[in-house]
């Protein structure tokens, strides 16, 4: 850079000398000789030869440094433009490696959760393991004492069933002992096969004539109570060929129980009407020892139960499906005799549990206080119902009446219940289905008894039925 500065200069000081220009004036002789004419001469002055050369010269060189110069930009824009390219490259590559890096850390975290997924379910076959095992064991124990007490049965029995003498000659030497004991279990399992038919008929005939009993215990006990009731006898034939007395439908049955003493055995949907009360449509679950009028049922998620306090009072769901009862018909149920609540619950491996509690029920007064009479519940399971002796009171969303003061436990849970503290059982809870949620605080919402499978497991079906205490002490 330089030198082309200095071409240039010097380039410029050779054009300002090298042109011609006028020499204007001249010597004092000359102007007054010429002082007397009336025109001036003007004189022309040109550049020497060599100064021309000179000039020439350096414009050679000084296009030579230029054209050096410009073979050097080039150069140095090529440079440049292979950076840049380079560049682009390092950068396209560094784009490429970080969408790949994304990817995998998005399948790293997928992988993640799948293996908490598993660390789940390895929890849950190895407790399911851990069962079966001590189940497997106590099968192995009861195998032995069944087989000691064999046996034993078999060493009595061998010296007095008549069997060929094991000394009389060659075709009684033809038995083994495996031979006879074979004989005598196909002999033993022939007269148990009777005496199981025999027996089962039996029942069936014991069944039907308590069935006639309990109705005409039933009948007798109604007459004595409302003697005022016109009741009509009806004879009905029935499948053995004898008669049967029937209620005519002038008086509706106060609940499932009721209707079970005049002889309706099918589970199904009935109307009742208990003292003092309008008539309404149950489900009654009918077993061996009585009717349950069921007052709930959990079982596929199809119904919302975090409902508001005017609905639980009055009930909602499906009879066929999910419901609540109602809370006012509970109490028109229960309230004048003593009654016994059974919970049942089943799990997600289809395993069941159920628990009795004898119970009163208050009215809309106590905001249905729920009373356990008794402390201890019938059944293999701790309680998780806990009450007051003056009654725990119903709680919902939008009506606050659990016993924990800075906590609505209908809210914080979902769905209604008798609430204590939050934490031991809500069986109107958000129904989830199974994996469950992992946040603890969906898992706290769902469906739980939790002196069974805990706190945070959602149980997969439950029902509470209703029935006379009477039921439980003939059971």
């Amino acid at each position: 850079m330089k030198t082309l500065a200095v071409l240039i200069l010097c380039l410029a000081m050779l054009m300002a000398t090298g042109f011609p220009f006028e020499r204007r004036g001249g010597s004092p002789s000359s102007s007054s000789s010429s002082s007397s004419g009336s025109g001036k001469e003007k004189r022309v002055q040109y550049a020497a030869w060599d100064d021309v050369n000179v000039i020439a010269h350096g414009m050679l060189q000084l296009g030579q440094g230029l054209k050096e110069h410009v073979d050097k930009t080039k150069g140095q824009m090529r440079d440049i433009a292979t950076k840049l390219k380079t560049f682009n490259s390092t950068v396209s590559q560094l784009g490429l490696e970080s969408q790949r890096l994304k990817a995998e850390g998005e399948a790293l975290r997928a992988r993640a959760l799948g293996l908490e997924d598993r660390e789940a379910q390895v929890l849950n076959v190895s407790a399911e393991l851990r069962e079966k095992a001590e189940e497997m064991q106590q099968e192995r124990m009861k195998v032995k004492e069944r087989l000691s007490r064999l046996e034993e049965r078999v060493d009595g029995l061998l010296p007095s069933e008549g069997l060929p003498d094991m000394n009389a000659g060659n075709a009684a030497g033809n038995y083994t002992d495996a031979r006879i004991i074979q004989w005598m279990l196909e002999a033993q399992n022939q007269r148990i096969d009777e005496l199981v038919n025999r027996m089962r008929l039996q029942q069936e005939k014991l069944d039907k004539q308590n069935v006639r009993i309990r109705t005409l215990q039933h009948q007798i006990q109604l007459t004595k109570e409302r003697p005022a009731f016109k009741r009509s006898k009806v004879d009905e034939p029935v499948q053995n060929g004898s008669t049967e007395q029937r209620d005519s439908p002038i008086d509706m049955a106060s609940d499932c129980h009721e209707l079970f003493l005049r002889g309706e055995t099918a589970s199904g949907l009935y109307t009742i009407q208990p003292l003092n009360s309008q008539p309404f449509d149950v489900f009654c679950q009918m077993t061996a020892e009585g009717g349950w009028t069921v007052i709930q049922r959990r079982q596929d998620g199809s119904v919302d139960f975090d409902q508001l306090w005017q609905a639980y009072k009055s009930g909602f769901g499906s009879l066929n499906g999910e419901f609540w009862l109602g809370l006012e018909k509970i109490h028109a149920v229960s309230k004048d005799a003593d009654y016994i609540l059974k919970v049942e619950f089943s799990d997600w491996r289809d395993d069941a549990e159920s628990i009795l509690y004898p119970f009163h029920l208050g009215g809309e007064e106590s905001k249905y206080a729920l009373r356990i009479q008794e402390n201890v519940a019938s059944g293999n399971l701790e309680s998780a119902l806990e009450t007051e002796p003056s009654g725990l009171p119903f709680s919902t969303r939008d009506l606050d009446n659990d016993l924990k003061m800075d906590t609505n436990c209908a809210k914080q849970l979902s769905g209604g219940w008798w609430f204590s503290n939050c934490g031991r059982s809500n069986l109107n809870g958000r129904y989830l289905q199974s994996p469950p949620p992992k946040q603890r605080h969906q898992r706290k919402q769902g469906v739980f008894w939790k002196t069974w499978r805990g706190r945070y497991y959602p149980l997969k079906t439950t029902s509470l039925m209703i029935a006379p205490a009477e039921i439980h002490k003939k059971a």
